[in-house]
């Protein structure tokens, strides 16, 4: 049981601050972002929406928990589940992190090239959700 409380209180000081700062991004957009801004960038079934959420998801992504409410937020504004999947997909696979490390592992030619794969990836796999739902 101690072991438990240990890595239970390890795993909430690594990974809490992104998940709160996610449920404060969720927050203020669901605030201040009207709901057809978001339905109009992200909503129906559209190629737009899906290339728009796997390029946003660079940046953005923090980690899968601090994601999640905002994933949730959008989704109830009107995200389609393609644009979601677009966004998950790019972002644990560009975390700063990875991508530092790809970088000096790949090479500049070789990172670019994954990068690229990664983008058309997310991009083809939102339209192919997009289709059957």
């Amino acid at each position: 049981m101690l072991r438990f409380l240990k890595n239970l209180g390890r795993n909430i000081r690594a990974t809490g601050l992104y998940f709160l700062f996610g449920i404060i991004l969720s927050a203020v957009f669901q605030r201040y972002v009207p709901q057809d801004v978001m339905t109009d960038l992200f909503g129906g079934n559209e190629a737009w929406g899906v290339l728009i959420a796997a390029t946003i998801g660079v940046p953005l992504y923090a980690c899968g928990g601090g994601t999640i409410p905002l994933l949730q937020a959008w989704l109830l504004d009107g995200m389609s589940m393609g644009s979601a999947a677009a966004f998950m997909l790019t972002g644990p696979s560009t975390k700063i992190t990875n991508l530092g490390a790809l970088k000096i592992v790949l090479g500049i030619k070789r990172f670019w090239i994954y990068l690229a794969f990664v983008m058309l990836f997310s991009f083809t796999t939102g339209l192919i959700v997009n289709l059957m739902i």
